[in-house]
C-alpha cells in the first residue's frame, strides 16, 4: 500500500527525471570527471586533501548533476522538433508532448538557481569560470546546425570544470589547469564521436552535422589520435602538476584502456558506440586515481 502511494505521489516528477536524463548518470559522471581530476591534482593528490578539499569535490559533484540537468533542458528546448524525427530521441519528454515548455523553463530556474547557490560558495575566479561557462552551455546544442564539429565545441563546454576545480583550490589558474582542459576537450572529441555513431543515418536524414558523418569509416583512426593527443596533454598536466612515480604508471594504466576500448569499438554498430561510450567513465576513473597518487 506504502509503496504504491508513494509511486503515485512522484508519478507527476517522471517526466522531469527523464528531462533531466537521471536515468542516465554516465553524463554527469563525464561533465565531474575533469573538475574531481584538478581539484585531487591542485590539491596534492589524496596527502594534500584538505577538508576544504575534499567538500568541494562533493559540490562539484552535486554541481555536475544539476547542471548536466540543465544542459539535458537546454538541448532539448532547441532540439525538440529535430528529437521527434530520431528514433532514439523522439520519446524524450518535450519531443513527445510529456512536457511543455513552460514547465521546461520552469525547472531549468530552479536547476540554475541550485547550481548558483553551489557556485558562490567557491572562490571569485571560479564563480567568474561558472558564469564564463553558461554561453556556452546555451549555445552547445545549435551547433550541430552549422558545423560537423560539434563534439569539439562539446569539449570546450564540458571540460570548464577543470579550469573550475583548479581554480576553486588554488584561488588561480596555471598551465597545470590548461593542460587538463585541453586534454578534457580531446577526450569528449574521443568518446563523443563514438556516441554519435548511435545516430548517423537519422542525423543525415534531419540535417545533423557530427564528426562520425565527418570522418565516416576513417573514425577509428581519428579518435586513436585524439586519445593520444589527449593523454599527452594529460601527462604535461601532471608532470608540470606535481605527478609521481606511481601517478605515471597509472596513467600508462589509464592510456592502455583508453586503447583496448577503442579497439573494441565496432563503428557500424549503435550497440557497440553506446557499450563504448559508457565506458569512457573508467578512463576517466583511473586517471581520477593517477591524480590521488599525485
Amino acid at each position: 500500500m506504502i509503496p504504491s502511494l508513494l509511486s503515485q505521489k512522484l508519478a507527476p516528477m517522471a517526466p522531469y527525471a527523464s528531462l533531466a536524463r537521471l536515468d542516465r548518470p554516465i553524463g554527469w559522471w563525464l561533465l565531474l570527471l575533469p573538475g574531481w581530476w584538478a581539484i585531487v591534482l591542485a590539491a596534492g593528490g589524496f596527502q594534500g586533501m584538505g577538508a576544504w578539499d575534499w567538500y568541494l569535490a562533493f559540490l562539484f559533484f552535486i554541481g555536475a548533476v544539476v547542471m548536466r540537468a540543465a544542459g539535458c533542458v537546454v538541448n532539448d528546448l532547441w532540439d525538440k522538433d529535430f528529437d521527434s524525427r530520431v528514433a532514439r530521441t523522439k520519446t524524450r519528454p518535450l519531443a513527445s508532448g510529456e512536457l511543455d515548455q513552460a514547465q521546461a523553463f520552469g525547472f531549468l530556474g530552479i536547476l540554475l538557481f541550485i547550481g548558483f547557490a553551489i557556485l558562490i560558495q567557491m572562490s571569485t575566479l571560479t564563480i567568474v569560470l561558472g558564469f564564463l561557462s553558461l554561453p556556452l552551455i546555451v549555445a552547445y546544442p545549435l551547433m550541430k546546425r552549422y558545423t560537423y564539429w560539434p563534439q569539439a565545441f562539446l569539449g570546450l563546454t564540458f571540460n570548464f570544470g577543470a579550469l573550475m576545480g583548479w581554480s576553486a583550490v588554488t584561488g588561480s589558474l596555471g598551465l597545470p589547469a590548461l593542460m587538463l582542459y585541453l586534454s578534457g576537450i580531446f577526450w569528449t572529441l574521443c568518446y563523443d564521436t563514438i556516441y554519435a555513431h548511435q545516430d548517423t543515418e537519422d542525423d543525415a536524414l534531419v540535417g545533423i552535422k557530427s564528426t562520425a558523418l565527418l570522418f565516416g569509416k576513417t573514425s577509428k583512426y581519428w579518435v586513436s589520435a585524439f586519445a593520444v593527443i589527449s593523454w599527452l596533454l594529460l601527462v604535461a598536466a601532471f608532470f608540470m602538476g606535481g605527478g609521481t612515480l606511481i601517478s605515471g604508471i597509472v596513467l600508462l594504466a589509464a592510456l592502455g584502456l583508453l586503447k583496448f576500448q577503442i579497439y573494441q569499438w565496432q563503428p557500424a554498430s549503435p550497440e557497440s558506440s553506446l557499450r563504448i561510450f559508457k565506458a569512457a567513465r573508467n578512463y576517466g576513473l583511473v586517471v581520477l586515481l593517477a591524480a590521488l597518487f599525485s
